[in-house]
């Protein structure tokens, strides 16, 4: 296993969740301090649009525009032209909270959710993936998932992998024509790691953040991990892979005490490592 090292690249966040590589930008969403930002590779951030009601996974739609995952209203908001408009309201179908997403190359959006109430400390439930369809269908595709966190598209748009992190492991599941979800299997038995946000390279592996262990790992299909990168006992959060050759894989990670996160302590950065693979697209 390969270990590697990281750099300082932008710092005075909240808590941080979604990256994605977009326009030669880093966009992430700041989860509570309700903005969305975009951070430049020399780390100049800008703050893009605040979502009162905390701002999760981000999906760049075929037609250029954003939709963002608003968690504890549980809808999707579209940004279009610098306004957000309601693209999907999922509060009659999830009764808590909405977290990460994966968008796919025709529009379709898979929404994870909590599953029970995980500030107030709730008893863990299973939950459940749902998917958005750009017509305004909305239908669950998985249930029975142990906390679905990040999620990637893979196989040229036919597998769907996702994160169940209190199940410390990585599922897949074919993508059929219409959307819906099949043949579900394990990806990789991650044995104690509890997987968080995960992006895709373009040999099909996935890097992994590793919240509870402070570690991001990369993971081939079967389980074997390659690379790995110590945070020093931060959180690790969610990760991607960009940059001019897509090869700076975004690590965003958490120094400090999870109680004070609804706080708005401003704990959460984001440390940059030079890989050997480039990334993938997804998420």
């Amino acid at each position: 296993m390969k270990e590697l090292t990281t750099k300082p690249l932008a710092d005075d966040f909240v808590f941080l969740e979604g990256p994605r590589w977009h326009n030669g930008k880093l966009w992430v969403s700041d989860m509570f301090g309700n903005t969305v930002y975009t951070v430049t590779p020399d780390g100049e951030k800008e703050a893009v649009v605040e979502v009162p009601k905390r701002p999760s996974g981000l999906n760049f739609m075929p037609d250029g525009s954003l939709v963002i995952v608003s968690m504890a209203d549980r809808k999707l908001m579209r940004l279009s032209d610098g306004e957000l408009s309601e693209y999907a309201d999922l509060s009659a179908h999830l009764p808590h909270d909405i977290n990460d997403s994966v968008c796919a190359a025709n529009g379709n959006i898979y929404v994870g959710t909590f599953g029970y109430d995980v500030f107030g400390h709730g008893e863990p439930q299973s939950a459940s993936l749902t998917l958005v369809k750009p017509d305004g269908t909305i239908k669950t595709v998985a249930d029975d998932i142990q906390f679905p966190n990040g999620a990637v598209i893979t196989n040229e748009g036919k597998t769907l992998v996702i994160a169940e992190t209190w199940g410390c492991l990585l599922t897949a599941f074919d993508i059929e024509e219409d959307g819906s979800l099949s043949n579900r299997r394990v990806f990789a038995e991650l044995g104690e790691y509890t997987p968080d946000g995960i992006c895709l390279d373009a040999e099909g592996a996935i890097w992994v953040s590793a919240f509870d262990q402070g570690e991001f790992i990369r993971v081939l299909e079967g389980g074997e991990i390659t690379h790995r990168i110590d945070t020093g006992g931060k959180r690790a959060v969610a990760c991607n892979l960009g940059g001019t050759d897509g090869k700076t894989l975004f690590c965003l990670i958490y120094d400090g005490d999870l109680d004070d996160i609804p706080k708005g302590a401003r704990n959460a950065k984001i440390v940059t490592a030079t890989v050997e693979v480039a990334g993938a697209g997804s998420p």
